[in-house]
């Protein structure tokens, strides 16, 4: 298609031959968005870690507590374990992430290291905001609003921190607190990973 000297000087000159090229360069971002075909990847892996549950449960020299029963739109996203040796002492914690229900994040944090030092470091703060009770046992709430964590810790009477920490409401780090059952040594055979329940 030829264009005359005219249209073509009015088409590339002054301010409405710019809004017509800039037009034309949207309207044509536009259609390659609408044809190209995109995936809706997690951002997050999904992982298994029945195996580390296993090495926690057969070598922390303390009783590990982990979930049981989360619902199905609970997926665990991290697993590490650190501390774990030979002989079995020293300082053992676990961490185990979620991405919950409503797309946030939640972790549960274990560890025998001493509660002054590691609950404030799992929640980023020294001073609890108040108490919530979970399935009748209390757990003390955290709040960092500069970095919006959310968080439920308490210790136990063998020295153990258990901190339910995240973006997530307190509502949903309560489901992951209550759904918490101690766990007791088995046999060697390593187990399948824990399955939500529906």
């Amino acid at each position: 298609m030829e264009v005359s000297p005219g249209v073509y000087k009015r088409l590339t000159s002054g301010l409405g031959g710019f809004t017509i090229a800039l037009g034309a360069c949207l309207l044509l971002v536009g259609v390659i968005y609408l044809i190209t075909p995109r995936e809706h990847k997690n951002l997050l892996p999904t992982v298994d870690y029945a195996s580390q549950q296993w090495a926690m449960v057969q070598g922390a020299p303390y009783t590990v507590w982990a979930p049981e029963g989360l619902p199905p739109t609970w997926r665990a996203s991290s697993s590490r374990v650190h501390g774990l040796d030979a002989d079995g002492k020293g300082t053992v914690s676990w961490h185990l992430g979620f991405v919950t229900p409503s797309k946030e994040y939640a972790a549960l944090e274990q560890s025998n290291e001493k509660a002054s030092d590691y609950v404030p470091r799992m929640t980023n703060n020294r001073k609890p905001t108040g108490t919530m009770q979970v399935g009748g046992v209390t757990w003390d709430t955290y709040y960092r609003k500069d970095k919006k964590a959310n968080s439920l810790a308490r210790t136990l009477p063998d020295g153990v921190s258990l901190v339910v920490t995240g973006t997530a409401s307190y509502q949903e780090l309560a489901v992951l607190a209550g759904s918490l059952k101690p766990q007791h040594k088995q046999g060697s055979q390593v187990p399948v990973s824990p399955t939500p329940t529906s």
